[in-house]
């Protein structure tokens, strides 16, 4: 089981399908999104992710411009922002890379992500890739 210490959560990046699916699936990606509202985990997000998780939502879903708006807020109030200037190309999906970059740039302990070819890696360099109920089974249970 892994675990944070009290006032010092875990350092985590939840990939943009897990942010995704919490607001439109709920199940376990919403219970990791309420646990880290709650403070338990420390969120580490970049531009890059906040851009492509706004352009998921405009393009497959329809949100409009005031509740990208709402969402942007949301993130960057409850997420650490950070700005990765390690350039890395492990993934073919470029997007895929930007998430490593940011774990890295947060010293990020674990990235939570649903997308296959990233979670084939299972670890980059000393972070765990693990899927949202695999997560929660070694953080919570």
């Amino acid at each position: 089981m892994i675990s944070a210490t009290p006032g010092n959560p875990l350092n985590i990046v939840l990939d943009t399908n897990i942010i995704i699916s919490s607001i439109f699936f709920g199940g376990n990606p919403e219970k990791i999104i309420r646990l880290t509202l709650k403070k338990k985990f420390n969120p580490y997000i970049s531009p890059p992710i906040i851009n492509e998780t706004l352009e998921v939502l405009y393009k497959k879903f329809s949100f409009s411009k005031e509740l990208l708006n709402q969402v942007d807020k949301k993130i960057k109030s409850n997420f650490q922002v950070v700005y990765p200037l390690e350039k890395i190309h492990v993934l073919k999906d470029e997007p895929d890379n930007r998430i490593l970059e940011t774990a890295v740039a947060g010293n990020c302990a674990i990235i939570v992500s649903g997308d296959k070819e990233m979670l084939k890696l299972k670890k980059y360099k000393n972070i765990r890739i693990l899927t949202a109920s695999e997560f929660l089974k070694e953080t919570i249970d």
